[in-house]
């Protein structure tokens, strides 16, 4: 009996340490395969807070863009006009001027010279644009003009412009202001009295 006992206490010792090998063996794989989880989960982790950060910086680059483009356009629509206006500083210097020297004896002269000034006042602003409107003479059209008043004239034809009384203006081919007219309207008499003499009665 003590000889069986020494011999499965001698087999023990001798298999405890290959089951430790084994169990190492078979922890050992394992623990490399945890160590690459938690490394690729890492690695994932900085990635992600990498591309908040990004979406950080965007988020804020676009909302500094949307804030300049509104100040851009608040500072168009206010100084937009700046060049116009700057053409025009010189007229009003030419009138300050003419004024200054105008001498009641020398009306003529004095008209003249704001002419000129009109003339050129025209041709900057035609410059940017902006042309009169011909009327005098025309037929009367609703898309250029506005009759502001009618009556008969023997010199014009029925529905002819007879007199401007306010020019009209077109913006690069817009219409800004249409000319405020005086039109031809032929009376049914007048009418028949041309037909007549026409005629030869």
């Amino acid at each position: 009996m003590k000889n069986k006992k020494d011999h499965s206490d001698k087999k023990i010792k001798v298999d405890a340490p290959e089951a430790v090998k084994a169990a190492e063996e078979t922890l050992t794989p394992g623990n490399n395969e945890l160590s690459e989880i938690r490394e690729a989960f890492e690695a994932k982790e900085k990635e992600a807070k990498e591309n908040y950060d990004r979406y950080l910086r965007a988020v804020a680059e676009l909302d500094n863009y949307r804030k300049r483009a509104a100040r851009e356009k608040a500072d168009i629509i206010k100084y937009g006009k700046e060049d116009l206006v700057k053409d025009i500083l010189p007229f009003l210097d030419s009138l300050d001027r003419a004024l200054e020297h105008a001498d009641a004896s020398d009306a003529q002269a004095f008209k003249s010279g704001i002419a000129l000034i009109q003339d050129q006042l025209l041709c900057c602003l035609k410059k940017h644009g902006v042309e009169k409107i011909e009327s005098a003479g025309m037929d009367f059209d609703p898309n250029f003009h506005e009759a502001l008043m009618q009556m008969d004239s023997a010199d014009h034809q029925d529905n002819q412009i007879v007199s401007e009384m306010e020019k009209g203006y077109l913006l690069n081919g817009r219409l800004i202001r249409p000319s405020r007219v005086c039109v031809c309207k032929k009376t049914k008499e007048n009418n028949e009295c041309a037909i007549n003499e026409g005629n030869g009665e």
